[in-house]
C-alpha cells in the first residue's frame, strides 16, 4: 500500500491557495536633494600661473665694500628700510674737501660783489675808468659760477653718499641674497644684489579660449570687473582666493586659439605665492537655470539620468542632458521639475519602481517615511 502524501503538501503542489507567495524587494536606503530653479552663474574654468606686479631688482650705483647687511634672505621689508650700508669713508673725505671750496669759492663771490658795487659807483662820478668797472663785473660773474659748480659736486657727491646706503624701493618679499658683508661692489658691473617681490595684492595670469572674448568683453565693460576665485591646488584650509578680472589682451593667440587674461587678488594672509600654479574660476555673467547636485547625474545607458523619487519613495528614471557645472551644481534640462526630489546617494543600487527610504546623511534610514 503507497503512503499518503500530506494534504498541505499535495495543495502546495496543485497550486491551491496554500501556495506561498516570494517575499518582497527591500527598500534601498538612499539620500535626497531637491531640484531648484534660480540663477546661476556662468563660469570659465582655467589654470593660471600666480604672479607679482612688479618685481624689484636692487643693485648699486656706486663703487664701495659692503660694510653691513641689515636684512635676512626670504625677510618681509617696507619701503625705505636698510638692505645694505656700502664704505663711504672716501666720499665723506671728498665731501668734507668740496665743502671748504665752497666756503672759499662765496667768500671771493662776496669779495668781487663788493668790488662791482663800488666801481659801478665810482664810474657814475667819473673816478673810475669803464674798463675798470667791466672787470669787476666779470669777476664776480666768475666767481658767482664757481660757487654754483661748488654747489653742485657737493650735492653730487652728498648724493654718492646716500647710495651708500641701500633701501627698499618697494614693500615686498626679499628672495636670495648673493653678496655678504665684505663684498666689493662695483657699479659698472650691474649685478643684482637682490629682488624685492611685493606680496599684496598678486595677479593671476592664464589662457581662456577664443570662444569667451565676447562674454569677456562685455563683462569688463560693466561697472563691477567679473568675480574671479582661484584655488593651490591641495589646498582645503579655507575657501579660494577671491579677486577681480582686471585684464585681456588685446589679440587672440592664432597657435592655440586661447586669449591670455588676468586677476587681481588681494593677498594680505600669504596665502597666494608667485610662480604658484592655481585652479582659476571666471564668472561672467548669471542666468536662469535648472540645477540638482552634480552627484545626481548619472550616465545611464540611454544618456544622462537622474531617479525621482513620488510621494510614495518610488524612484522613477528621468532622462535629461547637462548643459554646465557651477558651483557643485549641475545645470540640467529635461524631464524634471522644481521642488522634485532627486536621488543624490544610492542611485547605483537603484532600478525604475524601485521602493527606497530616505536616510540622513552618513547615517541611518529616517524613520516613518513613506515607503520604509
Amino acid at each position: 500500500m503507497r503512503p499518503l502524501i500530506p494534504i498541505a503538501l499535495l495543495a502546495l503542489l496543485l497550486g491551491g491557495p496554500a501556495l506561498a507567495q516570494a517575499p518582497a524587494a527591500p527598500a534601498v536606503p538612499v539620500e535626497t536633494a531637491t531640484v531648484e530653479r534660480g540663477r546661476v552663474p556662468v563660469e570659465i574654468i582655467a589654470n593660471g600661473t600666480v604672479a607679482s606686479e612688479n618685481v624689484v631688482s636692487v643693485r648699486t650705483r656706486v663703487d664701495g665694500q659692503v660694510e653691513r647687511v641689515h636684512v635676512r634672505e626670504g625677510q618681509m621689508v617696507k619701503r625705505g628700510d636698510v638692505l645694505f650700508t656700502l664704505d663711504k669713508r672716501l666720499n665723506e673725505a671728498t665731501l668734507a674737501q668740496q665743502e671748504a671750496q665752497l666756503l672759499r669759492d662765496r667768500a671771493t663771490a662776496a669779495r668781487t660783489a663788493a668790488d662791482q658795487a663800488r666801481y659801478a659807483s665810482l664810474r657814475g662820478e667819473g673816478f673810475a675808468a669803464q674798463q675798470r668797472y667791466e672787470q669787476a663785473q666779470a669777476d664776480a660773474a666768475v666767481a658767482a659760477a664757481n660757487v654754483r659748480a661748488s654747489e653742485a659736486l657737493v650735492a653730487y657727491t652728498r648724493t654718492l653718499l646716500d647710495y651708500a646706503t641701500i633701501t627698499a624701493e618697494v614693500d615686498g618679499r626679499l628672495g636670495a641674497l648673493p653678496v655678504r658683508e665684505g663684498n666689493v661692489l662695483r657699479a659698472a658691473e650691474n649685478v643684482v644684489i637682490a629682488t624685492i617681490t611685493p606680496m599684496d595684492p598678486l595677479v593671476v595670469r592664464f589662457n581662456v579660449p577664443e570662444r569667451w572674448v565676447a562674454d569677456l568683453r562685455a563683462a569688463l565693460a560693466g561697472a563691477n570687473p567679473p568675480a574671479v576665485r582661484a584655488a593651490p591646488p591641495g589646498d582645503t584650509s579655507a575657501p579660494p582666493a577671491q579677486g577681480r578680472l582686471v585684464f585681456m589682451d588685446s589679440t587672440v593667440d592664432s597657435t592655440t586659439g586661447t586669449i591670455a587674461v588676468t586677476g587681481r587678488f588681494p593677498n594680505a594672509n600669504g596665502r597666494l605665492w608667485p610662480g604658484q600654479w592655481v585652479a582659476v574660476t571666471v564668472t561672467v555673467r548669471e542666468e536662469e537655470g535648472t540645477t540638482v547636485p552634480v552627484q545626481a547625474v548619472q550616465q545611464g545607458p540611454r544618456g544622462r539620468q537622474v531617479f525621482v523619487l513620488d510621494a510614495g519613495a518610488v524612484a522613477h528614471r528621468r532622462a535629461v542632458q547637462l548643459v554646465r557645472v557651477a558651483n557643485g551644481r549641475a545645470v540640467i534640462t529635461g524631464e524634471v521639475q522644481p521642488g522634485d526630489r532627486v536621488v543624490v546617494e544610492g542611485a547605483n543600487l537603484l532600478t525604475e519602481g524601485a521602493r527606497t527610504v530616505e536616510r540622513q546623511p552618513g547615517g541611518a534610514p529616517r524613520q516613518g517615511r513613506p515607503g520604509a
